[in-house]
């Protein structure tokens, strides 16, 4: 059965809407790179769910904004601290067009030019190419599914005592993550480089990619231990080699479980254990 909660999700039918999101949410990435103070592992370069979808959060430049990707209603916002506002609807067109856009109602609104220049060219994916078949009721549901994944990493960082990144949405992989780190180093890397350095699990949730072309969530340890992926998953949750190691729930399968929620929280919440167990040792 399905829920309302977690909406049905078709890879043909949200394929192209899917790539339109994913391009145009790069604007808002080039924007938190151009404008971010840096961060560790680049969580300063991350979107977070909104109600409608994705949103920068308050940006702070010479005016203070805020970008909003709204997919429930298929329009891109941008608000700043002295009252304006821009609403470009989404339709399908070029990422070229709606980056430009977003670029000079900014600098209309104060926002130099050299941070304007700054934030296109952090956003590597424009291109003059339209998304014809966008459609809104498959944002809508996109948006949908974002606020539940995030609703369930929120619920499950809540009860997780070692330090935990916040629930970011990173626009160049297009996909929805939360890292719990326990604080210890990985032997032989540089203790400067965290995203080498740093021992780490990571929890996410994508719309698929080439290895698995339609949405999954992905458990992933870093580095992997021993015996880790020997651990038995419950129904519908697989280990997952090719590409990455970790455990891998389709959403489809998820879907289809009574409690999906809690199917999800009993999922992570037993991977943590096995990886706290594996990656806290005494000498850390």
């Amino acid at each position: 059965m399905t829920t309302a909660q977690f909406p049905t999700l078709d890879p043909e039918d949200f394929s192209v809407t899917r790539e339109a999101l994913h391009a145009y949410s790069g604007i808002l990435g080039g924007w938190l790179s151009a404008c971010r103070t840096p961060r560790k592992h680049w969580w300063h370069a991350s979107l977070r769910p909104s109600l409608t979808g994705l949103s920068t959060g308050v940006i702070h430049a010479e005016v203070d904004f805020e970008i909003e990707l709204n997919c429930r209603e298929s329009a891109l916002l941008v608000r700043t601290a002295i009252g304006e506002q821009l609403c470009e609807e989404l339709r399908g067109q070029s990422v070229t067009e709606l980056g430009a856009n977003v670029r000079a109602f900014l600098k209309s609104a104060g926002i130099s030019a050299g941070l304007a220049s700054a934030a296109g060219k952090n956003h590597s994916a424009e291109n003059d190419s339209t998304f014809s078949e966008y459609s809104p009721e498959q944002a809508n549901k996109i948006a949908r599914s974002i606020n539940a994944v995030s609703a369930a990493l929120s619920s499950f960082r809540g009860g997780i005592r070692e330090e935990t990144s916040p629930i970011g949405f990173w626009p160049h992989h297009f996909d929805l993550a939360m890292l719990w780190l326990p604080g210890g180093k990985v032997a032989g890397q540089d203790p400067d480089n965290e995203e080498y350095s740093d021992k780490q699990m990571n929890f996410g949730f994508t719309f698929g990619d080439a290895g698995i072309p339609e949405p999954y969530f992905y458990v992933s340890a870093y580095p992997l231990p021993l015996g880790f992926s020997e651990q038995r998953l419950p129904r519908g949750t697989q280990w997952h080699s090719d590409g990455f190691n970790g455990a891998v729930l389709r959403y489809s399968k998820l879907i289809q479980e009574p409690h999906p929620m809690a199917y999800l929280h009993n999922l992570w919440g037993y991977l943590l254990a096995a990886g706290r167990a594996r990656l806290i040792s005494d000498s850390d």
